[in-house]
């Protein structure tokens, strides 16, 4: 018989013996692993999501949960399992890439409602049973979800802050960044970071809360803030951070080390004082912020980007919530000076993209150039552009 084309090259777990096709990712000996781990925990059921602890829409590798357990490598999705079954939900983009990724251990559900996973988990997951989830990979919308969804069913909606997907994959975690965070030089943010925290500050005095602390998960926002960069996240200038900032202290928490000599000379120039910042290892977050909530306090934060665990620290009464915190809102109005720095990078952008329609002008016609060979002709003309740190994203490449 032909072999099947690679477009079409799917599974079939109704063929006898089951037919995978080579992209498919051998999951029996993980999901094992995980059960062992879920039945110590005496957990039914773990939900696993494709996000990372900042909501970011970009995960670096140490993040794909999702990726090593299942073998799907998209960029949205949402994975269920128990002692004898799993499920990967995900949306339209992504179902023929499920189909040749997955193997049989694996349903494929083509949704990506919560009431469907909790549905799911309902005929699943006997009465009594624990649902668990790390409540530091989900936002504050999703967890309530979940919780709505479980809510008089006899079942409970367990957090866990060990992750179970960690520990069933070991040692062949990929390692956290080590990259250099550096400070991005003055001409091309308009305003210096002591500016910024001055604007925060101020907006919190005039809230009508008169919130005592503002909490940043976003990694944009503490990298727009500070005017630091890294690329721990391939495609995105940012590192992983959270700040806490009050009225009168700033703590940043950072892997230090990694801070290029020229970042920390900028970050303690202000110290003693208001203006100093204080670095703190990344991981101290949730230790430090429970701390903090005991005393007489307002914690500002945006649910956008706040995980449910960090938001369940602080005490309901003690919390300002808005979808976006003071410094997303901030971000985006864009100075004069940076207005200017973007229409000049649009316009160095423009010139390798009429350099490349010429260029595929002359040798589509020779019939020398196609969709990858194109893709990266014009990441390498955008390359040779000043200042260019590469493309957003990988590119989208595709003719006729």
């Amino acid at each position: 018989p032909q072999a099947p084309s690679t477009r079409n090259d799917i599974r079939d777990c109704s063929a006898d013996p089951p037919y995978l096709p080579p992209t498919a990712t051998n999951t029996t000996a993980r999901l094992a692993v995980l059960r062992g781990i879920m039945r110590t925990h005496g957990v039914h059921a773990y939900i696993v999501p494709s996000t990372d602890a900042h909501m970011s829409e970009y995960i670096s590798e140490r993040d794909a949960r999702l990726g090593w357990l299942t073998g799907f490598t998209g960029s949205a999705g949402t994975a269920v399992v128990t002692q004898d079954k799993a499920a990967l939900w995900t949306d339209s983009r992504y179902w023929t890439q499920a189909e040749r990724e997955l193997d049989c251990n694996w349903e494929l559900q083509r949704t990506t409602s919560i009431e469907s996973i909790g549905m799911w988990i309902l005929k699943v997951v006997p009465a009594e049973g624990n649902v668990s989830l790390d409540p530091f990979l989900f936002s504050i919308d999703t967890w309530n979800s979940y919780s709505r969804a479980l809510h008089g069913s006899g079942r409970t909606l367990l957090p866990l802050e060990t992750n179970l997907v960690d520990q069933a994959w070991g040692d062949q975690r990929p390692l956290p960044s080590s990259s250099e965070i550096y400070s991005l030089p003055a001409e091309f943010t308009g305003s210096s970071w002591q500016e910024k925290v001055a604007g925060v500050r101020q907006r919190m005095q005039q809230h009508v809360r008169r919130p005592t602390a503002v909490l940043l998960s976003g990694l944009e926002e503490t990298a727009w803030l500070f005017n630091l960069r890294g690329d721990d996240i391939p495609y995105n200038p940012v590192f992983y951070s959270y700040t806490l900032l009050t009225n009168t202290t700033i703590s940043l928490f950072v892997e230090e080390a990694r801070l290029s000599a020229e970042a920390r000379q900028s970050l303690r120039s202000g110290c003693p004082g208001p203006l100093c910042v204080q670095l703190q290892p990344y991981g101290q977050v949730s230790a430090h912020l429970r701390r903090y909530a005991q005393g007489s306090v307002t914690v500002w934060l945006g649910t956008e980007y706040t995980t449910y665990g960090l938001y369940a620290i602080v005490p309901q009464e003690k919390l300002l919530e808005e979808s976006y915190s003071p410094v997303m809102v901030a971000k985006a109005v864009k100075n004069a000076h940076e207005q200017e720095m973007l229409r000049a990078a649009h316009v160095r952008d423009a010139v390798a993209v009429i350099q490349y329609l010429l260029w595929l002008q002359r040798t589509v016609p020779q019939g020398q150039v196609d969709e990858f060979s194109g893709a990266q002709h014009i990441d390498a003309l955008r390359w040779a552009q000043q200042h260019s740190r590469g493309p957003s994203f990988q590119s989208i490449s595709a003719s006729g």
